[in-house]
């Protein structure tokens, strides 16, 4: 991979902002892992998956068709939610505060097809790590289908990526399950970064949970439905999760006014300014004050926290919003935000329409 440092000589913007953080939570005596707020939600979601799934089991050949496919679409949206809520804070270790419930809790990415070994590793190190930087984050590496910054090779199709991306993006999750995983599984690589070793145990658990989503998503519902019902409501469910899963993380960080940066394959690279500060500047908040968006999506409408604070429990980035918003100020560092979902879809439109212009 290239090697890419920052200079964190003088953390002074991190510094004071973690500092007013930390005595946030002191002043106010609470943990900054969940509580009742997040676990109420897995208390919800999870029951409400295994129920819709249940009935279209058991009850959807007794369903009109276009019922059943409309379920199978709100199960997708279910099954983002937990993803979103509870997989994602329990992989950054900030579900509970407790280790044992955080590993349990993550391996709901296993129930909904992808691996948590491989999800921590591409998201939490190199994503975290290295945001928006071409060449090293797996998350911009959608070329040659998108172009996503301007340090990617066009391409002619990319003239019409404003079109088609977001029909693209519907195949998330199908890609993520049956291609992408077993990509880094037998290269040991996230785009360019070795992945660390995997152990036995590891290895174990990534072949049995693939076995067992295909045993509950494939094999039985053919069993019970037949082909045709299957293949229909497979695709419908994962479509509406792919598309739902790339749109929110496609938000916070592919829109107008996030920076990116472009690391060189060959000499090393240190970038200017400290982590903290390249997080804030790559990262987009979107519909900050929307309740219902930011209970659906766990918070991941506030980047800029959960970039800066990935260990502490998005139900915690509406109260420290606020002083972020005052520390990059501060330190006159722009603050990337849109108030409502549909201002960041169509910046996020703007941006891979522009960028599939030929460039001069």
């Amino acid at each position: 991979m290239p090697k890419v440092t920052f200079n964190n000589k003088d953390k002074s913007f991190f510094n004071t902002l973690k500092s007013s953080v930390d005595q946030y939570f002191a002043t106010h005596n609470i943990k900054k892992t969940g509580n009742w707020a997040l676990y109420s939600k897995t208390a919800i979601l999870a029951p409400l998956a295994i129920l819709i799934y249940a009935l279209l089991l058991f009850l959807s050949p007794s369903m009109p068709v276009i019922l059943s496919i409309a379920l199978c679409c709100f199960l997708g949206f279910v099954l983002a939610s937990i993803g979103f809520n509870v997989m994602h804070d329990a992989c950054h270790g900030s579900y509970s505060s407790k280790g044992w419930v955080n590993e349990t809790m993550a391996l709901s990415s296993n129930l909904l097809g992808g691996n948590t070994y491989i999800w921590k590793f591409k998201h939490n190190i190199v994503h975290h790590t290295y945001t928006n930087i071409d060449g090293v984050d797996d998350d911009i590496a959608l070329s040659p289908l998108m172009r996503q910054c301007e340090t990617q090779k066009w391409l002619p199709p990319h003239r019409f990526q404003h079109y088609y991306g977001f029909v693209l993006y519907a195949f998330t999750s199908l890609a993520w399950f049956f291609v992408m995983d077993f990509t880094k599984y037998f290269n040991q690589k996230v785009h360019t970064t070795p992945m660390t070793k995997m152990d036995t145990r590891e290895h174990v658990i990534f072949w049995i949970s693939k076995i067992l989503y295909a045993a509950f998503f494939v094999v039985l519902p053919i069993i019970q439905l037949g082909w045709l019902p299957w293949i229909l409501g497979f695709i419908a469910l994962n479509l509406t999760l792919g598309l739902t899963l790339a749109v929110v993380f496609q938000l916070a960080h592919v829109v107008e006014h996030t920076d990116f940066v472009h690391a060189d394959q060959v000499e090393p690279m240190k970038i200017e300014n400290e982590w903290a500060i390249h997080q804030v500047r790559t990262t987009a908040n979107f519909a900050p004050r929307n309740k219902f968006i930011s209970w659906y999506v766990g918070g991941l409408n506030y980047q800029v926290e959960h970039h800066l604070f990935p260990k502490i429990s998005h139900i915690h980035y509406p109260a420290i919003n606020r002083i972020v918003k005052q520390t990059c100020a501060q330190f006159n560092i722009a603050y990337n935000e849109f108030p409502t979902m549909q201002q960041a879809i169509a910046s996020h439109y703007r941006i891979i329409k522009e960028l599939g212009k030929k460039p001069d």
